[in-house]
């Protein structure tokens, strides 16, 4: 089949090139131009595993091209995937403008047919919008169907996401529509739910509320465990072997970040607040993950005596996750800020994600590695738990600080093992430095 793919980002470059893993005639579209050139000569300009090759590859096979023309992609498709941001306004409300842009530039285009698919995350009834929206702009007598297939890709692991799906979800306003989107993913063999639009676009914004929810969830047990001398590992276990809850996204630390689980929290809110649904527990959602930022500050702060000031904090980890290079919304950029304000010098180090921070904190010192990072450090905060920093060497480390005091926001390390070898150790509802009070008699 013949696709666009409109937008070039994480979501939509990711998409473009597993369609034309999958054998189909893909071109990319952005109006970045000089992004189109970088990815003409199979360059990506973000950090995702196994996704330049796919670029690369497929681009030496001729099944994936680039342009800065939606007209002439619109022209050369079947099927135009809308991929564009949707960043957050500052009411918390989803910014689509962008949409908005490449709705009336697609539909003054089409000389027939087409199949318009939302794939950014929008707020539910938007394609009602788009379909007003793209009578104004379309031929007499040209007909056209819009989808939403909402995207639940992860940075890090967005092409297996895409080519090994939970579910491919296909909102249908038509069965020409369904019959396309159906035949376009079969190759995938995953399972499909074919629903209302209205569906679709509530689907995802649900799914990745419930996500954020879990995290923030098991982040307050986390307090309660630190305050009454329980081990948070050890009750998110006992928690996640109930087979109606699960262990995934149970694990307790610095809370999310990156561009999705924030910008769709305050969205939902916003569109609940639209229809007069308090949403509640999706406020709390939010007031605690600004909460567990502030707190590993405040650990790495009682580490060291109650006062930052002129002390000197190694901080692992810039990228709001792992594998990736992305550093929107990112914990370590709240982190950083505050340990600088309070007075504190700042040593970093991230595999990737350097490049992007440097403009934000040009002020601060950026290490070659892991032990560079340490070397000279009253504290040692652990930010974004990448899997070359669960083992090294402790003793080297503990040679190389000032002081072996170690602030885990992940969790990523034994107590034990470190407690053992000499140093200070704070988690995050570990109970390790937080004995459980003495009993109330009653």
């Amino acid at each position: 089949m013949r696709l666009a793919i409109i937008g070039t980002g994480y979501v939509g470059l990711v998409t473009a090139a597993c369609f034309a893993e999958l054998g189909h005639d893909v071109v990319g579209v952005d109006s970045d131009a000089a992004k189109i050139e970088t990815l003409r000569q199979g360059r990506v300009p973000f950090y995702e595993p196994g996704l330049e090759g796919l670029v690369t590859s497929n681009l030496s096979e001729g099944r994936l091209r680039f342009t800065t023309a939606i007209a002439e992609a619109t022209a050369d498709s079947e099927i135009l995937f809308i991929c564009v941001g949707t960043p957050p306004l500052p009411n918390g409300d989803a910014d689509l403008s962008a949409v908005e842009t490449v709705m009336r530039e697609i539909a003054s285009a089409m000389d027939g047919y087409r199949l318009i698919v939302e794939k950014s995350t929008v707020p539910v009834q938007t394609a009602r919008w788009l379909s007003e929206l793209a009578q104004q702009y379309i031929r007499p007598g040209v007909a056209f169907d819009l989808a939403s297939n909402p995207e639940f890709l992860s940075e890090g692991t967005a092409v297996r996401d895409f080519l090994k799906p939970d579910r491919v979800v296909l909102g249908c306003n038509s069965d020409r529509a369904a019959g396309l989107l159906v035949q376009l993913y079969a190759p995938l063999n995953a399972p499909l739910l074919v629903t209302d639009i209205n569906s679709a676009e509530l689907i995802k914004h649900a799914s990745n509320a419930f996500l954020a929810t879990k995290i923030s969830f098991i982040n307050s047990v986390a307090t309660i465990c630190e305050r009454t001398g329980a081990d948070i590992e050890k009750v998110a276990k006992g928690i996640g072997l109930d087979r109606r809850i699960g262990p995934a996204f149970l694990q307790a630390g610095i809370g999310y970040g990156g561009i999705c689980f924030p910008k769709d929290v305050a969205s939902f809110i916003q569109l609940a607040a639209k229809v007069d649904v308090d949403f509640g527990i999706l406020k709390a959602v939010a007031e605690v993950n600004t909460f567990q930022r502030q707190h590993v500050v405040d650990l790495v702060r009682e580490a060291l005596g109650g006062s930052l000031a002129g002390q000197t904090v190694g901080v692992l980890g810039l990228a709001f996750k792992p594998n990736t290079d992305d550093i929107r919304e990112a914990p370590s950029l709240t982190v950083i800020a505050e340990l600088l304000a309070a007075g504190a010098t700042v040593r970093a180090y991230d595999p990737v994600a350097m490049p992007h921070t440097k403009g934000i904190f040009p002020g601060i010192t950026y290490a070659d590695d892991l032990y560079a990072a340490v070397t000279g450090v009253d504290a040692l905060v652990l930010v974004t738990e990448w899997e070359a920093f669960r083992h090294p060497d402790w003793l080297r480390i503990k040679q190389l600080m000032r002081r072996p005091s170690i602030i885990d926001g992940r969790n990523l390390w034994e107590p034990s093992k470190l407690l053992h070898l000499g140093f200070e150790y704070r988690g995050i509802g570990r109970g390790t430095h937080h004995p459980a009070p003495a009993p109330v008699r009653v």
